[in-house]
């Protein structure tokens, strides 16, 4: 019986736009999880794909799933929001902004916080590189996987 149970909520996560669902069940606990797609800027035309891009290009590198990850167009990587809320580019609106545009940055460096049911949730960087681009303004609502930092990795 539970197994039916698993299976719509396994069609109901593939036919929408969440990304998780977690549930219990007679005392078991089930969390399905989609991938969720990598995003990749092209610098040559601005435009932003899922997966591959578009360039006629070959990569350099692509992972065991056939995602790009270095581009031989760049190495600019997205970073994007865990969470729904209010980004915040500094801690206090007196205080200077975490990073600015073309700021070197190291993997585990704060890069702006996002409050979130009254929690400010402090979002570091995931790789070292420059920040080349701040795609939200402070103060500015963000979705769940809304790109809000360009960085050239190094």
């Amino acid at each position: 019986m539970w197994q039916d149970k698993l299976k719509e909520i396994i069609y109901i996560l593939e036919n929408s736009n969440i990304n998780e669902i977690e549930v219990t069940f007679w005392g078991r606990r089930f969390r399905a999880v989609k991938d969720v797609p990598v995003i990749i800027r092209n610098k040559d035309s601005d435009q932003v794909s899922s997966g591959k891009t578009m360039s006629d290009k070959p990569s350099d590198k692509e992972n065991e799933n056939g995602d790009e990850h270095t581009s031989s167009v760049s190495n600019e990587r997205d970073v994007l929001s865990p969470m729904p809320g209010i980004f915040y580019s500094s801690s206090s609106p007196d205080k200077p902004p975490f990073v600015r545009k073309g700021d070197q940055v190291n993997k585990g460096q704060v890069l702006c916080i996002i409050e979130a049911m009254k929690i400010m949730n402090e979002i570091e960087s995931e790789m070292s590189g420059t920040v080349t681009e701040i795609l939200i303004n402070n103060a500015d609502p963000v979705e769940y996987n809304q790109p809000l930092f360009v960085i050239n990795q190094t």
